[in-house]
């Protein structure tokens, strides 16, 4: 007959160890999980805040801090969890390490993103609020993110547009002036008075309550086309106001020439059919 006296007390032995460790760590863990979701919940808070405090003064500095903030703080947090669990701080810290560098080549792009969003921030090409052109779009600035500009379209729609693009390549801002010089380029007949013409896109600009005075706008005549003489028109006016008040003035300067007798020539070709006699 087997004695099983020496099992049952090994497992007992080994049950006994289990509860004494469950009995020793479980306010550990209990407090790193308190301590996770309270530093959560406090990051996000804090983060807030810092939006609310900065998005008065830099809304472009703002979101960027934020998103930046964010990451860091939860990290650190992870790295405080562990080390109330038992885990060696140096050994989490080197495995960090490790794993960010192996994300960090495996993710250059985004990295370069990281880079030309600093950049972004230093130099300030452009700011939140900012009506820019780049990468073929031309939009309002809405947001400056950690990797990403977002810009609204005029015709509604969101372009999200990698800050190493941005860094690196060429950006018009638009909006960064207070007034724009608005260029317009009108055609007469080569039969037509020049001067009146002239007088006449210049009386235009002049009633316009956008135009403004300082610098004074300017009619000449800008080249001598195949069917038509080129006046060209250049208006300061409230960058605001740029493609509204070039709209506008086409269809004024167009109504204003057909009640003065002006005419505005289109393309014409002149073909001639010569007919050869027969030989003979």
């Amino acid at each position: 007959m087997e004695d099983f006296s020496g099992s049952g007390d090994q497992t007992g032995g080994l049950v006994q160890q289990v509860m004494e460790m469950a009995v020793s760590f479980a306010p550990k863990i209990v407090l790193a999980l308190v301590t996770l979701l309270a530093g959560l919940w406090l990051i996000k808070r804090l983060v807030n805040l810092l939006d609310q405090k900065l998005a008065s003064k830099d809304p472009t500095l703002s979101k960027f801090l934020c998103s930046f903030a964010g990451v860091t703080l939860k990290v650190l947090l992870l790295i405080s969890v562990a080390s109330m669990v038992g885990i060696a701080t140096t050994s989490f810290i080197a495995v960090i390490g490790a794993a960010t560098l192996a994300v960090g080549l495996a993710l250059q792009g985004s990295l370069a993103n990281f880079a030309g969003g600093v950049l972004i921030l230093i130099f300030k090409p452009f700011k939140v609020g900012d009506t820019i052109e780049a990468q073929g779009f031309l939009g309002a600035v809405t947001e400056i993110q950690v990797l990403y500009t977002v810009v609204n379209t005029f015709d509604n729609r969101r372009i999200v547009i990698p800050n190493g693009n941005l860094a690196n390549s060429t950006v018009v801002n638009v909006s960064i002036y207070d007034k724009r010089r608005c260029d317009m380029t009108f055609g007469i007949h080569y039969d037509d008075d020049i001067d009146k013409a002239k007088a006449i896109c210049r009386r235009l600009v002049e009633e316009d309550p956008r135009s403004l005075a300082d610098p004074p706008p300017r009619v000449c005549v800008g080249g001598l086309g195949d069917s038509s003489v080129d006046l060209i028109v250049r208006a300061w006016v409230p960058t605001n106001d740029l493609w509204p008040y070039y709209w506008d003035m086409q269809e004024k300067v167009k109504k204003a020439f057909d009640a003065e007798g002006i005419t505005i020539p289109f393309p014409q070709r002149d073909v001639h059919f010569y007919q050869e006699k027969p030989a003979g």
